[in-house]
């Protein structure tokens, strides 16, 4: 039988070894490669449509082009107070995103001057620029890096979001405080909208504004509402209320007036409330602050402090929304632009 030497096999085993030593190297740093490669290749992020708001600075007659989620810090900072809870402010900025978008894609702005698409004043959302909230921050004791930062998360942890119904922004109508219920839009103002319904708000009782006072001189309030008081101490007669518990209408010594109307004209704070005459004097007494119709601002942080987040809140005050995003009405509108 044939044998083989030891110094073939010898031979063999080492012409084995040199051709797996160099595989057996490279190989770990082959993959270490391959896994650098996949680990360093960047995120995919959704990208959002660009969007410029022209705003128009109602005291300095000039039109400031923002970025749209600039525009919106500058909303939720001058309309909600920023000690407020983090998903209460977070609310306010689906409110005000919601309301600059609509406006947006329906080019609503043939009352503003050229380039303008929003005013800063209360007729459309308040608005004020880091400058001036530093200002009104510091002069009243707060510290506004702090307040700002508050602010800047709460609008970045909702970004693009808006509020929609059947796939339409809607009318993110908002208020400070609610008299203990919402009201029906169709009670305040002429159309009924499915998504302003009245709604309990309990947690406003808590609100520094739920009551309020106010005395008007017997002249002013003749004047105002154009009517003559008798010598009667009844001053309404003839009440009809609201399903939020506010006054629809009331007659004032024969003349029928509006709840709406009457709080307009003497500049009250709510439809909900009493009348009583001292002397050459109406003291007037109000629950809430504002005019009642969609998401109540101390509602919201009322809720907000018992646990409920901004979706839950958006979702209670304004019936059969939904919280989506602004890509899709952004894209189309600057499309057809």
């Amino acid at each position: 039988m044939f044998k083989i030497k030891p110094i073939i096999v010898l031979g063999v085993i080492l012409f084995v070894i040199t051709l797996l030593v160099p595989t057996v190297l490279v190989l770990p740093f082959m993959q270490e490669k391959e896994e650098t490669s996949v680990q360093s290749e960047p995120k995919k992020e959704v990208s959002e449509p660009t969007m410029e708001v022209g705003v128009y600075r109602e005291s300095k007659e000039v039109v400031e082009k923002l970025d749209l989620e600039e525009y919106v810090v500058g909303v939720v900072a001058s309309e909600m107070p920023a000690k407020f809870e983090m998903e209460a402010l977070k609310a306010q900025a689906l409110t005000a995103r919601t309301y600059i978008v609509k406006r947006i894609v329906s080019d609503k702005a043939a009352e503003l001057p050229e380039g303008a698409i929003v005013g800063d004043s209360i007729s459309y959302q308040v608005y004020n620029d880091q400058e001036e909230l530093k200002k009104i921050w510091e002069n009243a004791g707060y510290d506004w890096q702090k307040n700002m930062k508050k602010i800047e998360e709460a609008v970045a942890e909702t970004r693009g979001q808006i509020l929609t119904f059947e796939g339409n922004p809607i009318d993110a109508t908002f208020f400070s405080t609610s008299n203990g219920y919402t009201e029906n839009s169709d009670d305040v103002w002429a159309n009924s909208i499915s998504y302003l319904q009245s709604v309990e708000s309990p947690w406003d009782v808590d609100s520094p504004k739920f009551n309020g006072e106010q005395t008007i001189s017997v002249k002013e309030f003749e004047e105002s509402l154009g009517v003559q008081l008798s010598s009667s101490s009844n001053i309404m007669e003839n009440i009809t209320y609201t399903k939020g518990k506010r006054i629809d209408s009331a007659t004032i010594n024969g003349k029928e007036l509006s709840g709406t109307e009457i709080r307009e004209k003497l500049k009250l704070k709510s439809t909900d409330f009493t009348m009583d005459r001292d002397g050459d004097n109406i003291i007037v007494k109000t629950k809430g602050y504002g005019h009642g119709v969609g998401m109540s601002q101390y509602g919201a942080n009322g809720m907000a402090v018992s646990g409920k987040t901004y979706e839950d809140i958006v979702k209670y005050y304004y019936k059969g929304v939904e919280v989506t995003a602004s890509n899709d009405l952004l894209n189309t509108y600057t499309a057809k632009k």
